[in-house]
């Protein structure tokens, strides 16, 4: 009998990276396409039972009655497959760039892309697993194979950037472990569902529930580089390879806001409720800093980078309305920032492979000889900005409408007015996202970029798959819609 579905999808990519590290050794780069292969068939594993809810639960530790389980439902599928989408069309991205970045040194493929698998496990288990403990060691095995990625094939000062990255996220890691073992000393459980439960039913003092949704929540914000925890994106993101980059910013630190919307916000509803106005001025202040320092940039991928702190206040704002369209919106903008981001990401990687330049100032007229790659950034920045028949359009509606119907529904003047001002702040993200492709794409080309030629295909491939993607879900959200507002209704009660 074969495996079930769900566990071939997260369970795959870690027994078979051992085989692609040796098989490394003898195909070179070409070990990519084993890799791609290997998640296409999780991807695939995954999408055979997206249209419904589907769970998996296997006994674990009977004596104490633990369980681990996988699950998909409207909640975690557009996280799921986002991050499966990603990692598996980065894969084919990963052949042409790491090739250039890694050269003639067969031995070191194998170690890239079993790394690269044993990440993109990690993302995948911790979105469908169904317990505390099982969520945390995925939690965990994220951040491992991140860490070597970034310091053998990162940029810079990549070991020491490696280390902060480690260090921050580690950190956050433990606030979050300190707040699991504190829920199970209040409920005697580690299931989700059961806690949930559990805590729906039982009073226990607030200030407990304080301290506890408290440490949680900064251990989830942590990953998500919220303004005043964010020191450390802007050079792991910039630093690392690009393919990795790609994973960092539009796949693993949204993971925190899964997090906080499936764990935090579903044991502590009244904690978000009490505190939604200062986590909502905060994400608000998040989403101008990451912007302002956006526009300050001359490298494209710390550009990038601190964009992602901006998009990350978004993602944050929505569910600072403690209502269904706001933190439905911040779900669905989870995907839409993975595929504008993704898209943006690879394409700094082709400027950076055809022109072996980040400044943003040396570049300049590129679109006559790059029209592929300058069409694909508009369309990641139009994505990221919200335009009309894009997904961002719709995430970022529905945040906002969110809010403001949360601000109306408490009488709150001040929340109504962080929701205006926030509105305004989106104005920051056309601004470097349009001014970025300005300077790139358009103007007078530079005489030391008068040879360069378009990316290869094998490049543009995935970018061209993520564009269309991001047009498909704007025009028709509704299969993700319609699913994602049910769960969220029903699993945390939010109307």
């Amino acid at each position: 009998m074969s495996l079930p579905i769900l566990i071939q999808t997260v369970l795959t990519p870690i027994v078979l990276a051992p085989i692609v590290y040796l098989a490394g050794r003898k195909l070179s780069h070409h070990a990519g396409w084993l890799s791609f292969a290997i998640l296409l068939h999780s991807t695939t594993m995954m999408l055979m039972v997206a249209g419904s809810e589907y769970i998996e639960v296997y006994s674990w530790v009977p004596r104490m009655g633990w369980d681990i389980g996988f699950k998909l439902d409207g909640l975690s599928l557009p996280f799921a497959l986002n991050i499966a989408v990603l990692s598996t069309v980065i894969a084919i991205y990963s052949i042409p760039y790491m090739e250039h970045r890694i050269g003639d040194k067969p031995e070191e493929y194998g170690s890239y892309y079993a790394l690269y698998l044993l990440y993109a496990a990690g993302m995948l288990g911790a979105i469908l697993a169904t317990d505390l403990v099982e969520f945390y060691i995925f939690y965990e095995l994220m951040l491992i194979p991140s860490y070597l990625l970034i310091a053998r094939w990162g940029y810079g000062e990549r070991e020491k950037i490696a280390f902060m990255y480690f260090l921050w996220t580690h950190i956050g890691a433990l606030a979050l472990l300190a707040s699991i073992v504190a829920v199970y000393w209040v409920t005697g459980a580690t299931s989700i569902e059961a806690v949930k439960t559990i805590l729906q039913n039982t009073r226990i003092p607030f200030q407990l529930e304080v301290g506890i949704a408290t440490a949680m929540l900064l251990g989830f914000l942590v990953k998500m580089a919220v303004l005043g925890l964010h020191v450390w994106l802007p050079h792991a993101h910039a630093e690392a390879p690009t393919p990795i980059s790609a994973l960092l910013s539009p796949a693993m630190i949204g993971i925190g806001g899964y997090g906080v919307i499936r764990i935090a916000l579903g044991f502590f509803p009244q904690f978000f409720k009490v505190y939604s106005l200062p986590i909502a001025i905060w994400a608000f202040l998040t989403m101008v800093y990451g912007g302002l320092m956006a526009l300050s940039q001359d490298d494209v991928k710390r550009l990038l980078a601190y964009s992602s702190i901006s998009q990350m206040g978004y993602l944050l704002f929505g569910i600072s309305s403690v209502n269904m369209l706001g933190v439905s919106g911040s779900i669905l903008h989870y995907l839409s920032h993975g595929l504008g981001k993704g898209i943006l990401f690879m394409v700094a990687g082709i400027l950076i492979m055809q022109t072996e330049l980040r400044s943003i100032s040396r570049m300049g007229g590129l679109a006559s000889r790059m029209p592929l790659t300058a069409v694909s950034a508009l369309i990641g920045f139009l994505t990221l900005i919200g335009l009309p028949t894009t997904s961002g359009f719709i995430s970022e509606w529905m945040i906002f409408g969110g809010v403001i119907r949360s601000s109306l529904a408490s009488g709150s003047m001040e929340k109504l007015l962080v929701a205006v001002l926030g509105l305004l702040a989106t104005m920051l993200t056309a601004g470097y996202g349009l001014w970025t492709v300005r300077r790139v794409f358009f103007g007078q080309t530079p005489t030391h970029l008068e040879e360069v030629k378009e990316g290869s295909m094998l490049a543009l491939t995935p970018i061209i798959a993520l564009a269309i993607l991001t047009f498909i879900v704007g025009v028709f959200p509704a299969p993700i819609l319609d699913r994602l507002t049910q769960t969220v209704m029903l699993s945390l009660n939010l109307g």
